[in-house]
């Protein structure tokens, strides 16, 4: 429970927009006043109460609109759990001279892992061989050939920190590497293309890496995935909002892509129901970093901007 004001406790207030694992919570609770808006049956009444909050903690995907940041006159940073900031308003941040933090890096491998993993499952049927043999089918006889991802023209779409750590995964795999990157990246062993249409026209397979927001949306569009063909893959770890998921669903449906591994989508965990019913994908729920050492290692992190921040040090990682 948040101590009420005037009690004498010094610890900083701040918001909390979701639940962390109990590893973050303890220390969190130890050093400072939490509000937990995830819990708030009235969040206009919880945000009453938070009139010295200092700082938010949250997600890229929760984020912090203008709305959340004009009602809170004591703000001084936003801290995010995650690597991506989309749900940040940063017009409204920058207007009060607000630090933006997030935790880039010790995400990586594992969303990079997680984006090899989608590549294979969606390619090799992973899923539904197992369906398969847990049905008992493998006694009448065996699956429909798959196809091969060893060798593929691989196309990254975002060549940032997961973009590059997933290249160099698919090198192993003897894949030809090309890429669309909204800046150049010189010096790469990789062959660049100046649009996603034609990366996707060029490619076996697309895994989208880059960050959302606005800049990004949809930018797989329908010609990129038109472009993929009727023999192409996409795989993405980046966010829902990168990729123009009517056209998507439409180009599943018929036939017009081979396949898609998604760790992402719009709207989720309320997702398109269409994806339900395709048997050419692979479906996860948004666990690109989703293992232990990771999530332990993105708590550290929050806290250690937090505290630095609070102690009147640099910040870790800050965005903007």
């Amino acid at each position: 429970m948040t101590q009420p004001s005037g009690t004498g406790d010094m610890r900083p207030e701040i918001l909390m927009m979701n639940a962390l694992p109990q590893w973050d919570m303890e220390p969190l609770e130890a050093a400072y006043r939490i509000h937990r808006y995830w819990e708030a049956a009235d969040k206009q009444a919880l945000l009453a109460r938070c009139q010295n909050v200092r700082a938010i903690l949250t997600t890229g995907h929760i984020g912090a609109d203008a709305a959340l940041i004009a009602g809170l006159p004591a703000l001084e940073i936003v801290a995010c759990f995650g690597v991506g900031v989309d749900g940040v308003d940063f017009e409204a941040t920058r207007a009060r001279g607000l630090p933006v933090t997030n935790t880039p890096d010790v995400l990586t491998d594992d969303v990079a892992d997680l984006a090899m993993a989608l590549a294979l499952a969606v390619t090799r049927r992973l899923p539904q061989a197992d369906s398969f043999v847990r049905a008992g089918k493998w006694k009448s006889g065996g699956m429909p050939l798959a196809r091969r991802f060893f060798g593929c023209k691989l196309g990254i779409l975002g060549l940032g920190r997961i973009g590059l750590a997933t290249a160099e995964r698919a090198r192993g795999f003897g894949c030809e590497i090309g890429y669309f990157n909204r800046t150049a990246k010189p010096g790469l062993p990789y062959q660049a293309f100046e649009s996603v249409q034609a990366l996707a026209g060029w490619a076996d397979m697309v895994i989208v890496t880059l960050a959302g927001g606005a800049g990004t949306r949809a930018i797989m569009d329908r010609a990129a995935i038109q472009a993929l063909g009727p023999e192409g893959y996409l795989v993405n770890v980046s966010r829902g909002s990168t990729v123009d998921e009517d056209a998507l669903i439409e180009a599943l449906q018929t036939g017009a892509i081979a396949g898609a591994g998604l760790d992402v989508f719009l709207n989720e965990p309320d997702i398109d129901p269409r994806f339900a019913g395709l048997a050419n994908t692979v479906l996860m729920p948004h666990l690109g970093s989703a293992t232990t050492a990771t999530r332990r290692a993105m708590g550290q992190l929050v806290r250690d901007n937090l505290a630095a921040h609070f102690a009147g040090r640099p910040l870790l990682t800050q965005v903007d």
